[in-house]
């Protein structure tokens, strides 16, 4: 086996594979990427037997050939040297990497040992702009519960489905304290996702790292896995097997008030209240007045808060109390210049939109004050 390949094409390469190879196993193999030289190409793969990745990449093939090594160390290594191009050889299972006066050798392991990755021809794949799934992923990702006994909640639910006569994708993410939603349009029917399909977290941030929102990509649904492609590689993605819970009966069917509010504004003042907020307690008190929003954070490890900014408000003194961070989370997101914030009473839910369209909407649920 010997090949020469271009040295950022490899670090991108190896780059993308660093999300999956498992860190801690006691699988050795899964720790390295295959790499097969072929005409004129060199195909890298890797897995976690969850997340498969391949990748094809242009290369000058002297002589074709196959074997896995260590993904850390081979990025390691091309991060580090200096040259445009990498020369890669194997004899007898041991990697030779030379460019110019810098020469590495490592043992890889045979490629025979490497789990199975079917490159699949046969996949229904469907056309999409890359910048809509990861708005839609950037969109409620935040919002993904964290805790791993909660399978189904512990990554994105993804629905195709209709809005009048356009297709849209539709994704949704709860920990059970807030709920995000986004919508995006398609240029054709797209997913047949029935009740819909849940993507894991893991796998979730692997697609959104190889899509190019600049250009067009292709996903599809295959043998309980999600898949897209880009122009040079192939992501599967194995989908969580449990239901997701109805989302729609959290969404609020009464309103409470109505606040149009300066994304800016309200978002940095937001963030000047987290400054005092702690692991123990991170809550904010916001008390809407005619015309005016004051809000406070009170941490007694830590001190306190307080600001007011301008808004157009003219009902009823309200004081409501949120998790600063969850209100950020939802408001970062937004590339609105306004943000509708739909108040709740009590302890009822508020929701917080996008002023332009209801392509978004995040529920959050209220801290007792």
């Amino acid at each position: 086996m010997e090949f020469k390949i271009n040295r950022n094409t490899l670090l991108d390469g190896i780059q993308k594979t660093l999300g999956i190879v498992e860190k801690k196993t006691v699988i050795p193999i899964l720790n390295n990427v295959f790499l097969q030289a072929d005409t004129n190409k060199l195909k890298i793969i890797a897995t976690d037997r969850e997340i498969s990745l391949i990748s094809d990449y242009d290369a000058e093939v002297v002589e074709k050939g196959e074997i896995t090594i260590s993904a850390k160390k081979i990025y390691e290594m091309a991060r580090e040297i200096q040259g445009e191009v990498i020369n890669f050889t194997k004899k007898n299972n041991i990697v030779k990497i030379s460019c110019q006066r810098a020469f590495y050798k490592i043992p890889g392991l045979p490629a025979e040992d490497f789990p199975s990755i079917i490159d699949d021809k046969d996949i229904q794949l469907y056309k999409i702009k890359g910048i809509i799934i990861k708005e839609l992923i950037n969109k409620t990702a935040f919002a993904m519960a964290t805790d791993e006994t909660r399978k189904n909640l512990n990554g994105v639910l993804l629905e195709a489905g209709t809005d009048g006569s356009n297709h849209l994708l539709r994704m949704v993410a709860t920990d059970g304290h807030r709920l995000a939603l986004a919508k995006g349009y398609t240029y054709e029917p797209s997913l047949k996702t029935g009740k819909g399909v849940i993507i894991p977290r893991k796998g979730l941030m692997e697609v959104k790292k190889i899509i190019d929102e600049n250009e067009d990509i292709y996903i599809g649904l295959h043998k309980n896995t999600f898949v897209v492609k880009t122009e040079n590689t192939l992501l599967k993605v194995g989908l969580v097997d449990a239901d997701y819970p109805d989302y729609k009966k959290v969404i609020p069917t009464e309103k409470g008030f109505i606040v149009t509010l300066e994304r800016e504004s309200f978002l940095h003042a937001l963030r000047r209240m987290s400054v005092v907020s702690s692991e123990r307690y991170g809550g904010v008190i916001l008390s809407f007045a005619e015309g005016k929003l004051t809000l406070n954070s009170t941490n007694l490890d830590v001190g306190e808060a307080t600001e007011e900014i301008d808004i157009d408000y003219k009902g009823d003194v309200v004081d409501s109390g949120f998790n600063v961070n969850y209100l950020i989370d939802a408001i970062s997101v937004i590339n609105k210049d306004q943000i509708i914030f739909e108040v709740g009473l009590g302890l009822k839910p508020s929701v917080i939109k996008q002023s332009e369209d209801d392509n978004y909407l995040c529920i959050v649920m209220p801290l007792k004050i």
